[in-house]
């Protein structure tokens, strides 16, 4: 198979086309061909040694954690798909070594679930990490509807993502974003701010009484802000401020869910999760992908045609 790969820790200019095995598959996984693979930052900042002090990595790897495909085979004793099935899923294994950014992949079917039907492969392949570190943000929180939550860094793939499943959850939602953006996160049902120096102030006009919870995607003195305008100050949580747990707010680290999976796919076939794919590349254009990702600066989500 055709997989994009990379032999040491480095930069976008490390990786790979390259032919390599089929992969074997065992029991209680199946292998899907991949249609769609998504684009994060955590794929360039794990092939960067970034995440070298928590994560086991077995090199050459090949990259990616997002898939959006058709099941191939199944494995032993594998019951839960079929050949022939549409799938997308958070494929992260117990070791980083063979991931999505490849014609195969073998995922265990705990990593999965059904495919939106309402939504393209490449629209569904944006979903997975994203999606699910921002209804598992919401969910830490213990958001209820009718609550204010303020999500920093709003037009961003999880920042776009966490704002529609929040409405979708009756919440209140105002989000931070450059002026740029404002009018998209109006039309995903969110209150616009500016970010920058005086982000609290701005906030405060629009939530005098104060906010119910906060998530931070972006970091940069984010947990701070947001710690200051909760009424309760354990409802802020952060998937970008490695130091948030000594702060007293929530670190996250997504964790792949079924059901959380299928919870999203049924928002996405009722109309109330959408992706903005952003940028549609092939395979073998991984690096510039990955330099965009690093750019900071697109609107919704970067995937992978395979």
């Amino acid at each position: 198979m055709k997989a994009i790969s990379y032999s040491a820790y480095g930069t976008a200019a490390a990786l790979e086309l390259v032919d390599a095995p089929d992969p074997k598959v065992g029991p209680g996984e199946v292998l899907v061909r991949v249609k769609a693979a998504g684009v994060n930052p955590v794929d360039w900042k794990l092939a960067a040694g970034y995440l070298d002090p928590i994560l086991e990595v077995r090199f050459p790897v090949i990259p990616g954690w997002d898939v959006a495909g058709v099941v191939e085979a199944v494995g032993p004793d594998t019951f839960d798909y079929a050949v022939g099935d549409e799938v997308y899923g958070y494929v992260r294994k117990e070791w980083t070594e063979l991931g999505t950014y490849a014609e195969l992949v073998t995922a265990p079917v705990r990593t999965l679930a059904p495919k939106p039907r309402e939504l393209t492969f490449e629209q569904a392949a944006g979903i997975p990490l994203a999606g699910l570190t921002a209804y598992q943000s919401l969910r830490r929180v213990n958001v209820e509807a009718g609550e204010t939550v303020v999500i920093h860094s709003a037009a961003g793939g999880t920042g776009s993502l966490g704002v529609q499943i929040a409405v979708a959850l009756g919440l209140r939602v105002i989000g931070t974003a450059g002026a740029h953006n404002h009018d998209y996160l109006r039309s995903l049902g969110a209150e616009p701010v500016l970010y920058g120096d005086g982000l609290a102030d701005r906030i405060r006009e629009l939530a005098p009484e104060g906010i119910d919870a906060g998530l931070d995607f972006h970091g940069d003195g984010a947990v701070e802000v947001l710690q200051s305008l909760v009424k309760e100050r354990d409802r802020v949580v952060s998937i970008a401020d490695y130091e948030a747990a000594a702060k007293g707010a929530h670190q996250l680290w997504v964790r792949p869910d079924t059901s959380d999976l299928t919870f999203l796919a049924v928002l996405a076939d009722s109309g109330r999760l959408t992706v903005n794919v952003e940028h549609a590349l092939p395979l073998a254009e991984a690096a510039k992908a990955w330099e965009l990702s690093a750019s900071g600066r697109t609107r919704g989500k970067i995937v992978l045609t395979v």
